[in-house]
């Protein structure tokens, strides 16, 4: 059986779900799943958790993510990236300051409120946003509150005096849920200049980042060596304080019994056998189930 998550470097023109398919079936897997979608044309890390790691894909999903992108001062579209209608065009005359485009980007830094696109997988009213633009049809997109830890310009811009243009390359660190092609539209907004996304490598997710990732033509075409490319469920509990179970403890804990354990940390990992068997959470004087993985073995 195998249990862990593989850490994809996805490709561009390539949905997360086309990933799955693909990996499902070469890996005669059925429990197999994405933590936290790419759009096609956005590439990097994808966390794919497989077996017993299906089960953290909503704990994955709270990890901050980091991106690395380039955006474009001068035009804007109605998807917020260069793949939609363009909807607004405005020649800078002179380009606009690294000093510049460092405040604006500071203003979008901590708790924000944030609009997404209307080409977004977000609901409303039972539908994807997508499906109301593809129709034509004009819907109020609800704001949600995301966190933006750091907004960073990476290099200095570069202005085209030619199409009037400028192309900024930067750096961010947010929290799930947040759009990166509306933080670069608002940033246009606060710089009153039209602005799009015109790349997006997403460099870390769910606590991996690109170092730990492989290409999928890479596993496809020896999927005997998956165990080469997995990463072990017991990395993605690095922090957490780890605590070896007894026999007997772990006799109770297959059971789902309640534990007193010598320690004040809020939530623990248990361990057996060389691997992480649960998560505890403590309530009141004992510790109790969060999270069971009984059937994850470490990989050798």
């Amino acid at each position: 059986m195998i249990n862990g998550i593989l850490v994809i470097d996805k490709e561009q023109n390539m949905t997360s779900a086309d990933v799955v398919y693909q990996l499902r079936k070469a890996l005669h897997i059925r429990k197999i799943g994405h933590a936290g979608t790419l759009d096609p044309d956005v590439t990097g890390v994808l966390p794919i958790a497989i077996g017993q790691a299906t089960k953290l894909i909503e704990l994955m999903h709270t990890q901050n993510k980091k991106y690395e992108g380039t955006g474009i001062l001068g035009y804007s579209t109605d998807s917020y990236d260069v793949s939609g209608t363009v909807q607004e065009e405005q020649r800078l005359e002179q380009p606009i300051s690294a000093a510049e485009i460092k405040s604006a980007m500071s203003n979008f830094e901590g708790e924000i409120t944030q609009v997404p696109p209307i080409y977004s997988a977000v609901r409303v009213n039972g539908k994807h946003l997508y499906e109301y633009a593809r129709a034509g049809i004009t819907v109020e997109r609800p704001s949600r509150q995301v966190t933006v830890r750091s907004y960073e310009l990476k290099n200095e811009p570069v202005f085209n005096q030619e199409n009037g243009q400028e192309t900024f390359d930067f750096a961010i660190e947010c929290s799930k849920g947040t759009y990166v092609r509306s933080l670069v539209n608002d940033l246009g907004s606060h710089l009153k200049v039209p602005a799009v996304m015109k790349s997006l490598r997403r460099m870390a997710s769910s606590g991996f980042d690109i170092s730990q990732s492989v290409k999928l033509e890479t596993v496809l075409a020896q999927p005997e060596q998956i165990s080469a490319f997995i990463q072990p469920i017991d990395v993605f509990f690095q922090q957490y304080e780890k605590i070896t179970l007894t026999p007997n403890q772990w006799l109770k804990v297959k059971n789902g019994n309640a534990l007193p354990l010598k320690t004040d940390a809020k939530v623990v990992a248990l361990r057996y056998n060389n691997s992480i068997k649960a998560i505890y959470q403590k309530k009141d004087a004992v510790y109790c189930p969060s999270l069971m993985l009984l059937q994850n073995e470490s990989v050798n």
